[in-house]
């Protein structure tokens, strides 16, 4: 893991919660992405080096949707940059972390996607981010 990517926000209105994070970081999004496969519209913002993801589902069986009914609006996950995705699952499947897509699928951002489960760290949802080329 080379760095943190960004942070994802769940949010139940991503329109309201744009308006508040470009109040908060005195610029608009950057980027809007809708995510079919997982049910999500995007938003990104930049500050600094760091990025945010605001994410809004888009149906009620999303698990973003899931996520807000169960815990509310708030962090839904940390995303890590790293070189080699399908090395880096295996790495971590073998040091014995639960990894909830073996097969890294297609994200926002232009990045492929795996997912750590919570219960194996210490209940923060990890995602590991590599970029498409």
């Amino acid at each position: 893991m080379r760095k943190i990517e960004h942070i994802g926000i769940a949010v139940k209105d991503l329109k309201v919660s744009n308006l508040v994070f470009e109040k908060l970081f005195g610029a608009p999004a950057y980027k809007f992405e809708d995510v079919e496969t997982e049910g999500v519209t995007t938003s990104f913002f930049m500050n600094g080096p760091n990025k945010i993801e605001l994410l809004a589902a888009t149906n009620p069986d999303s698990p973003i949707a899931k996520f807000i009914e169960k815990k509310g609006e708030g962090i839904h996950h940390i995303a890590f940059d790293v070189e080699d995705i399908v090395s880096e699952i295996a790495r971590l499947k073998n040091e014995g972390f639960i990894v909830l897509n073996e097969i890294p699928k297609k994200g926002a951002d232009n990045k492929i996607v795996a997912f750590l489960h919570p219960k194996s760290t210490n209940g923060v949802l990890i995602e590991l981010c590599q970029e498409i080329k």
